[in-house]
């Protein structure tokens, strides 16, 4: 403010001074030397609303060239218009072509008024043999240097600053870019763990559920006929055993795909002796395992499993049998299992019917057994617990290849369980 309020009393003083004196050298009366010197206060006067409107003194300064005056307030006026873009129409005057033009239009009038003055103003070097086209050249280069260099400045300037202005706004949205980025980063990385979460917790339900449940049943068979017929307890010992060691099996893979793979490091790294350490996520089987392997032909041995625990099970395979995608081989062996460890739980010595069909673009399932009897024992009276996640590890598995689920008693009384996984692309 007190920079722009000295520049307008200096500009103010040289407009007045120098138009007074024009004026004078002119022959003109005591008023009009007096009217011209205010308007030369006023048009310097203008310098005080440069910054925000810099149009201003450049045309009070191309209205008091002809006068004689001005000079100071046209350079910083041409300056100002430069470096201080103004908004709206008045923008346009800002640009490097109208700049040119106003650079040309002030040149053109120093000329022209130091041409039809040279009889009065530049009494003294004709006096002294200084040719008039001397004079005139003299005028168009100091026209040219009051000019041209301040409005190239100003525009240089100008283009600076609104660079810094621009390079100071994309580094704030390139700032406010990566935060929303790293809070996606950290959303997906929570959802991810919730997943992971869900998928270890889905395939342990599956495995330990099936097993210790065919543990519980066989154990209180055991009991029961311990003393009344040896060769069957020891039958029963042998399936137990058999069973523990599946899910010791199954257990140990599932948990071996959650630890970390080290293979073996790049040869020709200099230095190198150890490996790198790679974690596999559960849905990467770790070579030589078998749990990867569980699918559909695997459904005869759980079936058989099943009717030693005491269920009649029929299993029933139609369709033209075609090749499946791993993992929905592996999702339709756990949809079964848990729906037999279900019926071995809630309605054990009913009958289950197991149906497998081969359909166009994939596989359907149909797992559903008789209503139970009335003296049926309650799960949680056997010692089999049931947190309910059964149901919803299913509907997972098969949503997420998406496919269909559905599950719910029958009219009968019984309860039916039926699934179709598409894998056509």
């Amino acid at each position: 403010m007190w920079l722009d309020i000295g520049l307008a009393v200096v500009a103010a003083g040289e407009c007045a001074w120098s138009a007074a004196v024009f004026a004078f050298r002119q022959g003109l009366g005591t008023a009009a030397v007096a009217a011209v010197a205010v308007f030369g206060l006023v048009a310097g006067s203008t310098l005080l609303v440069r910054r925000r409107w810099p149009l201003i003194p450049v045309a009070a300064a191309l209205a008091t060239i002809p006068l004689d005056a001005g000079y100071t307030l046209l350079m910083i006026g041409l300056y100002t218009l430069g470096a201080y873009r103004p908004e709206g129409a008045a923008s346009r005057f800002a640009e490097r072509r109208v700049m040119s033009a106003l650079c040309a239009l002030a040149i053109a009038e120093t000329v022209i008024v130091s041409t039809l003055t040279l009889g009065t103003q530049q009494q003294e070097a004709l006096r002294h043999g200084v040719a008039e086209y001397v004079l005139v050249i003299l005028s168009v280069l100091v026209a040219v240097a009051i000019s041209v260099p301040p409005a190239i400045l100003g525009l240089y300037i100008g283009a600076k600053r609104r660079l810094l202005v621009a390079l100071r706004e994309r580094a704030e949205g390139l700032e406010t870019e990566l935060s929303l980025l790293a809070d996606q980063a950290h959303e997906r990385a929570r959802r991810a763990r919730v997943e992971e979460r869900t998928r270890i917790a889905r395939e342990m339900h599956d495995v330990v559920a099936h097993r210790v449940s065919l543990l519980v049943v066989h154990a209180g068979a055991l009991e029961r006929v311990v003393h009344k017929d040896p060769e069957r307890a020891a039958q029963s010992a042998k399936l137990m055993g058999d069973i523990g060691r599946q899910a010791l099996d199954e257990l140990r893979q599932i948990l071996g795909v959650l630890r970390t793979v080290e293979p073996q490091a790049e040869p020709g790294a200099a230095g190198t002796t150890g490996t790198t350490a790679t974690p596999v996520g559960l849905g990467s089987p770790v070579e030589g395992s078998g749990a990867a392997g569980l699918g559909l032909a695997d459904l005869p041995k759980l079936v058989d499993e099943s009717r030693a625990a005491g269920l009649g099970v029929r299993y029933t395979l139609g369709g033209l049998r075609s090749a499946l995608p791993a993992q929905a081989e592996q999702t339709a062996y756990r949809v079964v299992q848990e729906a037999l460890t279900n019926v071995l739980k809630h309605a054990p010595g009913t009958d289950v019917e197991v149906v497998v069909a081969y359909v166009s673009g994939g596989v359907a399932l149909a797992v559903s057994n008789t209503c139970p009897a009335a003296d049926t024992v309650p799960a949680a009276d056997r010692g089999l617990p049931s947190g309910g996640n059964g149901l919803l590890g299913m509907r997972e598995r098969v949503h997420a290849l998406g496919g269909s689920f559905a599950a719910g008693p029958t009219a009968e009384g019984g309860f039916r369980v039926e699934a179709r996984l598409l894998t056509a692309t």
